[in-house]
């Protein structure tokens, strides 16, 4: 099972003619999910040949408008291609309030169907899970109430070595129980270690997604060995002050995030409009954290 990240969108508020505000898709076996949905997401949806139909589950992180107000847009443009399914959104929840008007005046003619979910924005809390992942929210610390999202994949079970069932005389009942951590006893009475009779399966992935921020360390207890860390880097740390000021992150307090949090690779983006050129928040966070790269708009990461 692999995650597929695509970045639409690494700006932050104020436009730029060649970078598009947050929004990215996250593509795992069986769900397509859409994170943030900045001004001209359904743009780069196009772009990036991802079909409107993939998108069932919205996640905004707040409501500043670099991070929701490509979204009625994206609705109404679902709507009009004929798209029929529900369309489940996790927001806070005066989001609802904020785009229920526009919805209303068209509602008539939807063929799509907005599920809203409102988001607890004190405390961690899972928010979305089938069968085989799971995504978390958990707040961060910005100006408004702001979330974080965590997706994993949920822990499969060991695989049984073939060569043990033979040797041990296994009956297929047992199996079930022993790929889910049993030790097993022989017909004379032998205790057979599950550690013995399996190979473990592969650590679960998982991928992070932090906007808006500033540098807060609780969070890296929640996502404590994540496969891969999206965190926002705004400023450099020229602009540390500014970034204090503001709650937002220089690119070397993100990498300092991704080292405390034991990530194995870290992405930044969210970058200020006043920087044009972006090599310096890879060199600055790669001081601190090496296995860095700019979340810039087209790129695609395989976990």
């Amino acid at each position: 099972m692999s995650f597929e990240l695509t970045i639409l969108g690494s700006n932050s508020a104020l436009p730029t003619s060649n970078r598009y505000p947050t929004a990215q898709v996250l593509e795992v076996p069986g769900r397509c999910f859409l994170i943030d949905c900045g001004e001209g997401t359904q743009i780069q949806l196009r772009r990036n040949k991802i079909s409107f139909s993939k998108i069932q589950h919205i996640f905004i992180s707040h409501l500043h408008g670099d991070h929701y107000f490509g979204l009625i847009g994206l609705l109404s443009t679902m709507n009009l291609l004929g798209v029929k399914s529900d369309v489940h959104i996790y927001a806070p929840s005066e989001l609802k309030a904020l785009i229920k008007p526009q919805l209303d005046f068209i509602r008539g003619e939807m063929s799509i169907n907005p599920v809203f979910h409102p988001l607890n924005q004190k405390k961690p809390q899972t928010i979305f899970e089938n069968k085989n992942v799971e995504v978390l929210s958990f707040p961060v610390k910005h100006s408004i109430p702001t979330l974080g999202f965590l997706f994993r994949e949920k822990q499969k079970q060991a695989n049984i070595k073939k060569e043990m069932i033979t040797y041990y005389n296994i009956p297929l009942a047992k199996i079930k129980d022993i790929k889910a951590g049993a030790d097993f006893v022989t017909e004379e009475g032998k205790l057979i270690t599950n550690e013995k009779l399996t190979i473990p399966a592969p650590k679960p992935k998982s991928y992070a997604f932090c906007t808006d921020t500033a540098f807060h360390p609780p969070i890296a207890e929640i996502i404590d060995g994540v496969d891969m860390l999206y965190h926002e880097a705004t400023f450099l740390e020229e602009l540390k002050d500014l970034a204090e000021k503001t709650l937002h992150s220089t690119a070397r307090q993100a990498a300092e995030m991704a080292k405390l949090s034991k990530a194995s690779k870290l992405l930044i983006g969210h970058f200020s409009s006043r920087f044009k050129k972006l090599d310096d928040f890879k060199n600055e966070a790669r001081e601190v954290f090496e296995n860095t790269e700019l979340a810039t708009e087209g790129k695609k990461y395989v976990i």
